[in-house]
């Protein structure tokens, strides 16, 4: 019997989810945004059901989400507390891809009401989401741990401005990230950094990136893994500049204070571009067994075709994620009630799944034992 899924938002990673979902031949899958228009282009290239929805009128999302098993938000992060409200009043399950703190502290507020055999699952996406999958399972077998590092980039392959960046996801969710408090663990205890701090520079498969610190990739990994690990921290990965010229924009010019403005800049000044590369890099170092241990993992997914659709590699990734994360709840992997956190995901399953193949890459193994992050 099909599962029927509402995906809530039209756009780019929404309509993804939409054609894995349907070309799965399992799932029987409604898109609904606000936009008519936003609507019509979807369903030109995925064959699914259609519905206008308000996010903000709660009512009218709870009466259309009585006919589904389980919704999605793949909207802007601020129309997801909206959603969730309603997923609960209806007793279905809800997913999303959000990576704003406050966001999801409200959704784990409402998780708390969770009906048996209803689940709220945010931030399944790639940061936070897989990344979060990933360094979870790579603690496994330390006796203690020292640091972790997440470094997680979706970059341009053919960069050509001064940024050395291209739109590649979100603005709004760019923006988030460069602005808001960024989490950590410090000597064990959850901290907050400043976005933008803590630069750094790597080298990967012989190309060099910097990294820094943004707002929302650890997910809910600070409190899980708070008093087990010294130092935990995530950073973005971006090619070399990319952070000075941000920070005078965001810090220098104050638009911190005006983040219309700066997505206004962002998107009249660099375009989008479907040729993109995901780069993932998590490093444990611990003890086992008395010794002094590091494991490393490096992936690099690049934008591909797709059941005869091209997707770039940020709109795959993100949308592979949430997707096999659906087929594990379907499947029982994963909690039955009430919040569930992408570090409670195991990763042999996630990868073996459909949609989590995407994320297996050839020479692993090569790509992190050619990197080495050294402090700007």
């Amino acid at each position: 019997m099909k599962r029927k899924v509402l995906i809530f938002g039209a756009g780019k990673v929404g309509t993804t989810i939409a054609h894995l979902l349907h070309h799965a031949q399992n799932y029987e899958v409604t898109l609904a945004d606000k936009s008519e228009q936003a609507l019509e282009r979807a369903v030109k290239t995925v064959p699914v059901r259609s519905v206008v929805l308000d996010a903000t009128d709660i009512g009218m999302m709870q009466e259309a989400f009585k006919e589904v098993d389980q919704v999605v938000s793949a909207g802007p992060y601020f129309v997801n507390k909206f959603i969730a409200e309603a997923a609960l009043n209806a007793g279905v399950s809800y997913f999303d891809l959000t990576e704003d703190r406050e966001t999801t502290a409200h959704i784990r507020e409402l998780a708390k009401q969770a009906k048996p055999g209803q689940v709220f699952m945010p931030q399944c996406g790639l940061a936070p989401g897989f990344i979060g999958i990933l360094a979870a399972d790579l603690a496994k077998g330390f006796d203690s741990i020292l640091d972790i590092k997440m470094r997680v980039g979706a970059l341009p392959q053919f960069p050509t401005n001064m940024l050395m960046y291209n739109l590649t996801w979100s603005t709004d969710g760019v923006v988030n990230e460069y602005i808001n408090p960024c989490e950590a663990l410090h000597d064990g205890k959850i901290v907050e950094m400043q976005a933008l701090e803590g630069l750094e520079s790597f080298s990967l498969d012989g190309i060099t990136y910097e990294a820094f610190n943004t707002s929302g990739g650890l997910g809910t990994l600070c409190e899980t893994l708070e008093g087990k690990v010294q130092r935990l921290d995530y950073k973005s990965v971006r090619y070399p500049g990319h952070r000075y010229l941000m920070q005078f924009l965001i810090r220098d010019l104050r638009l911190s204070e005006r983040r219309e403005m700066l997505k206004d800049i962002l998107e009249n000044a660099l375009p989008i571009t479907p040729q993109d590369v995901v780069l993932t890099f998590c490093t444990v170092t611990g003890y086992k067994e008395g010794r002094l241990t590091q494991v490393s993992d490096a992936r690099k997914i690049y934008d591909q075709m797709v059941h005869g659709q091209h997707w770039s590699a940020i709109q795959l990734t993100t949308a592979a994620s949430l997707c096999a994360v659906l087929d594990l709840h379907a499947e029982d992997f994963l909690p039955a009630q009430g919040f569930v956190r992408q570090e409670d995901v195991p990763l042999r399953p996630f990868l073996e799944n459909r949609f989590g193949r995407y994320y297996q890459v050839e020479q692993v193994e090569h790509l992190a034992n050619s990197a080495r992050i050294v402090p700007a």
